[in-house]
C-alpha cells in the first residue's frame, strides 16, 4: 500500500508542475527525483532535445551523472542517444559484456561504479522529446514492474511537454525548452559559486539553490541568475 501511495504522490507531483506558469526545469528535476525515490537505481539523468533536435543535459541526480550525460552528447554515442533516436528502450544488464559498443561511456560509468543502465525514451507515438537514463551499481536491468513504473513517469513528463506544445501552437513551449536548456548553464555557474562560498560539493550546492527557491517562492532560474549576478548568498547558505 505504501508503494502505491508513493507512486500516486509522484504522479500528482508531476501533474502539479503542469500549470499555466510551466517550468520545464522543475518538471525535469521532479522526474529525476521521482525516479530516484521509487526505483532501485543509483543515479538518473535526463537529456532533452533542443530546437534543432540535439540532446542537452537538463537534469541529473548527481554531478557524476551529469558528466556521464555530457560525455554521451559530446561523443554523439551512448544508450540515452540511442533511446532518443529510436524511440525504444535500451537495456544494458552489464556494461562489461560489450565495452566496445560505447567505449568511453562504459569506461566512465564503470569508473563511477555503475554496472548497468536502462535508457528510456520520452516519447508519445512518433513524437520524441528526450531520454531518461537510469543507472544501477549492480548487474541486471530493472525488473518488468519497475521498468513499467519508470516508463510511465517518463511518459507523463512527455505528455506534459507535448500538451503545452499543442496549447501554445508549439512556439512557446519550444522557446521554454530552449530557455530551460540555456538556463541550465546559469544554474551550473550558480552551483559553482555556492559550492565555493559554502565549502560544499556541487550536489549539495544544487540542493541549497533548489531549497531556497522553494522557500522564497522563486523560480530556480531566478535564484541562480541572482547568484551569478553577485547577489548575497547568505540565505541560500543558511547563514
Amino acid at each position: 500500500m505504501e508503494n502505491y501511495q508513493r507512486l500516486a504522490e509522484a504522479f500528482v507531483g508531476l501533474a502539479d508542475t503542469l500549470v499555466d506558469d510551466y517550468d520545464a526545469i522543475e518538471l525535469s528535476q521532479q522526474l529525476i527525483d521521482n525516479s530516484m525515490s521509487l526505483l532501485p537505481i543509483s543515479a538518473a539523468g535526463l537529456l532533452v532535445g533542443d530546437l534543432k533536435g540535439e540532446l542537452q543535459v537538463i537534469a541529473s541526480s548527481s554531478e557524476e551523472t551529469r558528466l556521464l550525460e555530457l560525455l554521451q552528447v559530446e561523443a554523439d554515442l551512448g544508450p540515452c542517444l540511442l533511446a532518443y533516436r529510436t524511440g525504444e528502450q535500451v537495456l544494458v544488464g552489464d556494461l562489461r559484456d560489450d565495452p566496445q559498443r560505447w567505449p568511453e561511456f562504459a569506461e566512465r560509468a564503470l569508473a563511477y561504479n555503475y554496472r548497468s543502465v536502462c535508457a528510456l525514451p520520452l516519447r508519445l507515438r512518433d513524437d520524441r522529446v528526450g531520454a531518461l537514463n537510469l543507472f544501477r551499481d549492480e548487474v541486471g536491468t530493472l525488473v518488468p514492474v519497475d521498468l513499467a513504473v519508470a516508463q510511465a513517469l517518463a511518459d507523463v513528463a512527455t505528455i506534459g511537454i507535448l500538451h503545452h506544445r499543442i496549447l501554445t501552437h508549439s512556439d512557446l513551449i519550444n522557446q521554454q525548452l530552449q530557455t530551460a536548456l540555456n538556463t541550465r548553464v546559469v544554474i551550473e555557474q550558480a552551483k559553482g559559486v555556492v559550492a565555493e562560498r559554502g565549502h560544499v560539493d556541487m550536489e549539495e550546492a544544487f540542493a541549497m539553490l533548489r531549497s531556497h527557491a522553494r522557500r522564497s517562492h522563486q523560480r530556480l532560474a531566478e535564484v541562480a541568475q541572482a547568484v551569478v549576478d553577485h547577489s548575497d548568498t547568505a540565505a541560500i547558505l543558511g547563514k
